[in-house]
């Protein structure tokens, strides 16, 4: 049976974004509702990654040591609300850098794929921004765009024709929990009354 997966953006999905970069963990602040979204997701048998372009590593704005501490803050908040992230996946090229893992490109949605031994088709995604969401689209993801970060900017517009084709809108992440909390659970599942398996 596939892995009930979530791979969620971090800067402006999990946490408020900044234009000068997150750049230790006293800058890194949750947004209302993400973490108690994420917890509840947990509760509900749902896996959650992280996918993340952390180009501040290759500008050199800040070092491996500054994000180890922030994604510590972000591990020991989640915990206290009853939830936890798998594991968290982040690109720390600088644009300029050739890699096949910073968003829009699919590696780092890849590299999650083989961390669960699972096709992504139909995993679903969630982003603030047009990379988030093409780079899980060519993974074969499901996508889900945030309006909170850089998501704001789309507040009541229609969605542009680049994103990729069936992209649902979300006001926040607490939303998309709410929205993927309601789906019906797939067919493959057993049914309480059934038989139990052993």
């Amino acid at each position: 049976m596939q892995t009930k997966l979530v791979i969620l953006d971090r800067d402006g999905t999990i946490n408020q974004d900044s234009d000068d970069y997150v750049k230790s963990a006293d800058e890194w602040i949750p947004m209302p509702g993400a973490l108690e979204a994420i917890a509840r997701l947990n509760h509900a048998g749902w896996h959650v990654a992280v996918a993340s372009n952390q180009s501040g590593l290759g500008r050199g704005l800040f070092d491996v040591a500054a994000l180890n501490a922030m994604h510590t803050k972000m591990h020991k908040l989640l915990a206290a609300v009853g939830g936890r992230i798998d594991a968290v996946f982040y690109c720390p090229h600088s644009p300029e850098e050739t890699c096949n893992c910073r968003k829009p490109l699919p590696g780092l949605f890849e590299q999650i794929g083989e961390r669960y031994g699972t096709d992504l088709s139909g995993v679903h995604t969630v982003g603030d921004t047009l990379r988030d969401l093409q780079a899980g689209a060519s993974a074969g993801c499901t996508t889900h765009l945030v309006l909170t970060g850089k998501g704001e900017r789309l507040k009541g517009k229609t969605l542009p024709a680049e994103f990729p084709i069936g992209t649902q809108v979300h006001a926040d992440l607490s939303a998309f929990a709410d929205w993927l909390l309601a789906q019906p659970e797939p067919a493959s599942k057993a049914h309480k009354t059934g038989v139990k398996t052993v």
